[in-house]
């Protein structure tokens, strides 16, 4: 069963943590219109994330690593705390596309523990729209 998206009237503030309200900030682009910037595409990820919207996560990820699905409902669920963005910025080019970089800490409770996590993902611009293309984790040594 579907996760439903809480209505305007349950969302004091938009749960990226930047918008005063969900419709005023990351709703547009649930809606389709395209993030402005990868840090604007990585908070609206992170409140689909939230909200359940799992269509949207696998639009906004790129062809090249998007998974063929999610399963958001699957238990246990994480209770989503919040979000800090740590960095951001662009990255050299890949292939002519334009590329950028978001490191963020997000904050959640699973099976009564508090957990968070620390991501550096990474974003092509393609056709006008950002995607999600990988996360790194820092401090995780690289095999």
């Amino acid at each position: 069963m579907a996760k439903k998206k809480p209505s305007s009237t349950t969302l004091a503030s938009c749960p990226c943590g930047i918008g005063p309200i969900y419709e005023q900030c990351c709703k547009p682009h649930h809606e389709g219109i395209p993030a402005p910037t990868a840090e604007a595409l990585m908070r609206s990820r992170y409140c689909a994330y939230v909200l359940g919207l799992e269509a949207y996560l696998l639009g906004t990820w790129h062809v090249t690593t998007r998974p063929e699905t999610m399963d958001l409902n699957q238990l246990p669920q994480p209770q989503w705390f919040g979000l800090s963005v740590k960095g951001h910025g662009l990255r050299p080019a890949k292939e002519g596309k334009e590329a950028a970089f978001v490191e963020f800490v997000a904050r959640f409770k699973l099976n009564g523990r508090a957990q968070q996590l620390h991501e550096v993902s990474e974003f092509l611009r393609e056709d006008g729209r950002w995607y999600y293309v990988t996360g790194t984790f820092p401090g995780e040594s690289e095999a």
